[in-house]
């Protein structure tokens, strides 16, 4: 089972000045408590600012955890990132892809979209996405844009219709990450579960258990 966590510096309680310090330290601590992938999602960084956190991180980090960059192709291929995390609003997979195509590490690139709908997932995969993020699956504050919850059975129909991973987002506890992996997805990603546990490397043990 994949654990993603996605970051959200701005979630953490502490002063502006401290935010990406703390952050750095979290990415971290999932890491060293075996997160597979960390996105870095801060959307609000300028360009030079979010690849200086990047590369911060990347130094910081194992390469045994993959760092993804969230929307911004640019910053991902010129830090030499893991990946990148395309929005549906975002460059289009297959732009992604060609852009990394001759790039020094472009065979080990992971490119992978957020979807909302079975449509959006089926047509994720034949543009040449590695992976999928599908949710809401459960209510949660962060997605109420994205409309309803679509519940373990939306999940289970994307995760039986597409063979690329499909990691579930959306209200994910600990509990319900064994629902979803029930539901056949590939693996969870969640901001608060891992950004807000007391015990990174006992909730992981959990999960993977």
């Amino acid at each position: 089972m994949k654990l993603y966590y996605v970051t959200d510096r701005k979630a953490l309680s502490t002063t502006a000045g401290e935010q990406n310090r703390l952050l750095l330290e979290k990415m971290e601590g999932a890491a060293r408590a075996g997160a597979d992938w960390i996105q870095i999602r801060e959307k609000d960084l300028p360009g030079r600012e979010l690849a200086a956190l990047v590369e911060e991180a990347l130094r910081r980090i194992p390469r045994s955890c993959r760092i993804l960059v969230n929307d911004r192709l640019d910053v991902a291929v010129a830090v030499r990132a893991g990946g990148v995390h395309l929005g549906e609003s975002s460059v289009p997979v297959a732009e992604a892809r060609r852009i990394v195509r001759d790039q020094p590490a472009g065979a080990d690139f992971l490119v992978g979209v957020s979807v909302h709908s079975l449509e959006s997932a089926q047509a994720a995969e034949q543009s040449g996405a590695d992976y999928v993020i599908f949710g809401p699956v459960f209510e949660t504050p962060s997605k109420t844009a994205f409309g309803q919850p679509q519940g373990l059975d939306g999940l289970a129909r994307v995760s039986e219709s597409i063979s690329i991973p499909v990691l579930a987002i959306g209200g994910i506890t600990a509990q319900r990450a064994r629902e979803c992996v029930l539901a056949r997805a590939s693996g969870i990603a969640a901001i608060r579960l891992f950004q807000d546990a007391e015990n990174l490397e006992q909730l992981l043990k959990e999960l993977r258990a």
